[in-house]
């Protein structure tokens, strides 16, 4: 009985977590605004919390755990200190713009805000597969890193019911079973609350997993003998890990072209738009890099202990296997429920992107708005909703991938179109023939160098040089040279874009 009692306090959590969903939803206005954008009234602390939740996915926690395992302590700098420093600068150069250009316009997805920038439909229908196609491996990576969790916690609970697997986790539950849990809980909230549902329970979940972070640092601290004790043991057994001696200087400058993706999300540039004002932004700006400071330096010390302690594991599975070994089930389970806390949090806006994409970018555009009853809208994003986290479980059984190369790679993808939304915003220039160029060069050279990484199974590093550098090289180069040969914008898109004269009401 006690041996269970870790998995009982995870699944209250989960039905804790239902209930605010449910609480959430009825607030829900009925619209299908409300359902796709919140009718952009979430404020400061909200917007927060649910960009923040959004951003930190099992990548984050998971993956970076696993990564400090393999490469050490140098994994802090690759991600956590440039995301923390160009994820704010992207927030104000570009989400606030396209908030603003959003709430004006009445743009609700990405797809549609290209589409008329440039002004070309066929940007959406190129832009819609490609968007998907990179936000899936993103969906994957949560549930893939939800698994490896509940495994390495759950090991040897079941004897008698999982014997199925590596001998190591014999008797865990395994990773089938995490998924159906995970996408139904949220699949419930967001399925009848929207993207105000994910917003409340993103906040919630935040909290959750950064006090969980927090706690779970201190306890494994305190059982390895404290912070020095716990750093001796990795500087005498495995001395690499505790500097950058596993990650090259240019692999770690090329990083930095990583972090670029944030601007390309599509569930960010939803959570833009719920935004009530310009000025709900500045708590975002300024408190982000200190919350990804709070989450990954304890991950990161977390897999460099793992490492010292000799844990022989899947890099996946690290996390889970060092918060299993306070021994205590009570603090287990709620350190993993916050584990999965952060998990959820990005699972729920990515799932609302996609429903919201493909009932205003494919459905509607194609057939007209005032074709559907706003029910019948709703009812659309569900259905696709539900189609998407259908898919995810079925990929998520047959892909074994790291958590943190895969993440990698669905970034560069986004982070190679990041060009794309700059010069949309900054470049009066910027011609439809440049953007289609450029989506097309950034698709064919992401594709090669995948392909060429063994479908993610490595960074593919090309010459010590991370290949996000060079994918981002090729859309800009090729976004510049097509728009400077090719007639310029209409005067009446330049004026709807870039408004001259009196300025805008920052409110």
């Amino acid at each position: 009985m006690n041996d269970h009692v870790s998995l009982y306090v995870i699944l209250g959590y989960l039905g804790l977590l239902i209930t605010l969903g449910f609480f959430s939803s009825r607030f829900f206005r009925g619209t299908s605004r409300d359902y796709f954008v919140a009718s952009h009234s979430i404020g400061p602390f909200l917007l927060l919390m649910s960009v923040f939740g959004t951003t930190m996915t099992a990548f984050a926690l998971v993956g970076s755990t696993g990564k400090a395992y393999e490469r050490g302590i140098g994994v802090y700098g690759l991600m956590a200190s440039w995301s923390g420093l160009i994820h704010s600068a992207v927030f104000f150069t570009i989400g606030i713009k396209l908030w603003a250009l959003g709430k004006k316009h009445g743009f609700v997805t990405q797809c549609q805000y290209f589409r008329a920038r440039y002004e070309n439909n066929m940007i959406g229908y190129l832009l819609f597969p490609i968007l998907v196609g990179l936000v899936i491996p993103y969906l994957l990576i949560s549930l893939l890193g939800a698994g490896a969790v509940v495994r390495g916690v759950t090991a040897g609970m079941f004897p008698d019911l999982f014997l199925v697997g590596h001998p190591k986790f014999s008797g865990a539950i395994p990773p089938w079973l995490t998924g159906i849990v995970i996408c139904g809980v949220v699949l419930t909230y967001i399925f009848f609350g929207g993207l105000r549902g994910a917003a409340w329970a993103n906040t919630f979940q935040t909290l959750v997993f950064m006090v969980t972070g927090i706690i779970a640092f201190t306890l494994i601290a305190q059982k390895l003998g404290g912070l020095n004790a716990a750093s001796q043991a990795v500087v005498e057994k495995t001395p690499e890990l505790a500097t950058r001696a596993r990650i090259g200087q240019r692999e770690f400058l090329t990083y930095a072209f990583v972090p670029l993706s944030v601007g390309m999300f599509p569930h960010l540039f939803q959570h833009w738009l719920t935004a009530k004002s310009a000025r709900t932004f500045r708590m975002t700006v300024i408190a982000h890099p200190l919350f990804i400071m709070i989450v990954w330096v304890p991950c990161i010390l977390i897999g460099v202990w793992a490492a010292g302690q000799g844990i022989k594991a899947p890099p996946n599975v690290v996390l889970g296997i060092m918060v299993k070994s306070l021994g205590n089930p009570w603090m287990v389970g709620l350190l993993t429920a916050g584990i999965l806390a952060a998990i959820m949090s990005s699972l729920d806006s990515q799932f609302m992107c996609l429903g919201t994409m493909f009932t205003n970018d494919i459905v509607l555009h194609k057939f007209s708005a005032g074709r559907f009853t706003d029910s019948q809208k709703l009812w659309l994003a569900r259905g696709f909703i539900v189609f998407t986290v259908l898919l995810t479980y079925i990929l998520s059984l047959l892909v074994t991938k790291k958590v943190f190369d895969l993440a990698v790679w669905c970034f560069s993808g986004f982070a190679g179109l990041f060009p794309l939304v700059f010069a949309s915003v900054y470049w009066k220039r910027t011609t439809s023939a440049g953007a289609i160029g450029c989506i097309l060069v950034t698709l064919t050279v992401w594709l090669i160098l995948f392909v060429r990484s063994g479908f993610g199974d490595h960074e593919g590093l090309v010459y010590g040089v991370m290949p996000v550098m060079y994918i981002c090289i090729a859309s800009a180069l090729s976004l510049i040279s097509i728009s400077l040969t090719t007639r310029a914008p209409s005067t009446s898109t330049l004026e709807k874009f870039f408004p001259t004269g009196r300025k805008q009401d920052p409110s």
